[in-house]
């Protein structure tokens, strides 16, 4: 049994052949017509805009350039991808948020630097007076001798400096 597809409906094109008894020697859709038209009139436009005068040999290069642009634009289109759809991708295509390939910022420069004759000095402590604090009672000295054994040190005799931290001053 075989199985008859809808593709004999597609492969028939929307063409347009000419005037009857005098057809065109090409065969075109009606669509690359439409495209045609919009094509040359933009063209024209681009050739005015550069100041290109309109003559034989300016409307002739146009309607080259119409004839190669249509047929680039009819290649990609068809009846399972219609021209709307085509335009729509193309716009879509070009308003979609891209990802940002170059850095913030740039290379490192000391153009900025602001560059003194002289080179700083320390500030000058000023002489102030501060207040009194309340007399703690004093304690009487440590010795140095090492705990004996059994015992448990007391915490400040077991401190141990770690560079870059200090320790509180003892009395």
């Amino acid at each position: 049994m075989r199985i008859r597809t809808d593709d004999e409906i597609y492969r028939v094109d929307a063409v347009w052949l000419g005037p009857p008894n005098a057809t065109f020697p090409w065969r075109a859709r009606y669509v690359a017509w439409g495209v045609g038209l919009v094509v040359f009139l933009i063209v024209l436009g681009v050739e005015r805009r550069m100041n290109i005068g309109f003559g034989f040999f300016s409307t002739a290069w146009a309607v080259v350039i119409t004839v190669v642009v249509t047929r680039i634009i009819c290649s990609r289109i068809g009846h399972e991808r219609p021209l709307g759809a085509v335009l729509v991708m193309w716009l879509r295509e070009l308003t979609a948020p891209r990802e940002k390939t170059s850095g913030t910022g740039g290379a490192a420069s000391a153009a900025r630097i602001r560059v003194k004759a002289q080179r700083p000095r320390p500030r000058k402590k000023s002489k102030r007076v501060r207040p009194q604090q309340p007399q703690q009672p004093q304690r009487p000295a440590r010795s140095r001798q090492p705990a004996a054994r059994g015992t448990v040190p007391s915490r400040r005799t077991r401190s141990k400096e770690v560079r870059g931290v200090r320790s509180p001053a003892r009395p």
